[in-house]
């Protein structure tokens, strides 16, 4: 095939730049139908990615510890109650899907994936928006902003969308969030801090007429913080009871799950909330009930720990009402390799077959959708209507579905 000459290929760049600068791009969809069942989404990103053999797709083999204890439950679904006692008394609320496979096998790459729903390209990926920031472009928010992130940043934050949308990364400690409020003056305190911040917007003309895009996120970020100043409803989301604590397991995560049910109860504008919980990288000592180090933990440890806080979650949901219009989705970035332990007593990792738990938001539990080998090595049985393996983009897509967001758009 014969190479462009170098002026007929310099004059096919000027057509195309001056096609672009013609104006936005319209926005167009194809006008999906739409679940429109939930109100917010909860999504537990299980950082590291979990062995879907060992959890959700629990496969018995040589490899599993005696203690195991698998239970079937509702609609078929295997748990193990040594690791997921709680979440083993509520199958009829999971959905499980067991035909995912995941485009990448590394870590950061797979971060990027499941919080954008779209392959890392380093030409794009600084203005890649994460999916909580299309769900908060999307529905709004109230007196909170409507994108939320415990238990650590999010990777990814609103990109090109704004400064508007950008996640709130706020901390889950057990003294509440103490940066809502000063009380150094006492009484006088909040009109003390009034009184400052209005000087400071007399002094910082560049913030109120802002030169650059950067800037101007900034100053819509640092507005929507101020919001979030003294006001008790937006304090009380922090706010838990040693009961609490203790019945949620008073781990950071945990904790991070209590303020995130605070969160949904108050309905003051979250729609989605990253909701993290990081250790799940299992390559060595997996079932050795004293491994831990700084990248990973065993599994007991972080089923547990995911069990208890998830479980409280769903219950307390239940109580309140509010359980069936708030979607939770539970996954990682990829599967683990499957079959017999590594020499190291752990899994690597397996982009072939992974697993996701669902369950709230007009889900119907107990169910299983699509099937792996009888190793988990490989998606036999894709178990839905397109008849193919599950992608991160096909979930991103029943999220905003969820939400009444048109995910052709």
């Amino acid at each position: 095939m014969p190479l462009f000459p170098r002026r007929q290929f310099l004059t096919g760049l000027g057509a195309l730049a001056a096609n672009v600068r013609k104006g936005d791009a319209a926005v167009t969809s194809r006008g999906a139908a739409l679940q429109n069942s939930a109100q917010a989404c909860i999504f537990v990103n299980l950082g590291g990615a979990p062995s879907h053999v060992d959890t959700f797709d629990f496969k018995a083999g040589s490899w599993t510890p005696g203690d195991a204890s698998p239970q079937q439950g509702a609609g078929g679904i295997v748990l193990s109650r040594t690791l997921f006692p709680q979440l083993s008394r509520i199958t009829g609320d999971l959905c499980l899907l067991r035909s995912i496979e995941s485009w990448e096998a590394a870590h950061e790459r797979g971060q990027f994936y499941l919080q954008t729903a779209h392959s890392s390209n380093p030409a794009f990926n600084v203005e890649t928006p994460h999916i909580g920031a299309v769900v908060a472009l999307e529905k709004g928010g109230g007196k909170f902003p409507p994108f939320l992130a415990l238990n650590g940043p999010v990777s990814q934050g609103s990109a090109f969308l704004g400064g508007q949308v950008e996640p709130v990364a706020a901390p889950a400690s057990k003294y509440g969030f103490s940066t809502l409020e000063h009380a150094y003056y006492g009484e006088h305190s909040q009109s003390r801090f009034e009184q400052l911040y209005g000087m400071l917007q007399e002094m910082d003309s560049v913030r109120s007429s802002p030169y650059d895009k950067l800037l101007a996120d900034h100053s819509a970020y640092y507005d929507t913080a101020k919001r979030l100043m003294y006001d008790q409803t937006i304090a009380g989301v922090f706010k838990m009871t040693d009961e609490e604590r203790g019945r949620y397991g008073d781990s950071p995560f945990g904790r991070a799950c209590i303020v995130a049910r605070n969160a949904v109860r108050a309905a003051n504008g979250v729609r989605f909330i990253s909701l993290s919980q990081d250790g799940w990288d299992t390559h060595q000592g997996m079932f050795d009930r004293g491994y831990i180090d700084s990248s990973s933990r065993n599994l007991y440890v972080l089923a547990n720990e995911l069990d208890r806080g998830i479980g409280a979650l769903a219950a307390d949901l239940k109580a309140s009402g509010h359980f069936a219009s708030t979607l939770i989705v539970m996954m990682g970035e990829f599967g683990r390799t499957p079959g017999p332990l590594n020499g190291r007593g752990g899994r690597d990792h397996h982009k072939l077959a992974m697993c996701a738990a669902m369950l709230g938001g007009g889900v119907r539990g107990g169910r299983i959708i699509g099937a792996t080998d009888k190793n988990g090595e490989r998606i036999v049985t894709p178990g839905w209507k397109q008849n193919r393996q599950i992608y991160i983009e096909d979930i991103a897509a029943t999220i905003y579905s969820a939400l009444g967001i048109d995910y052709t758009t």
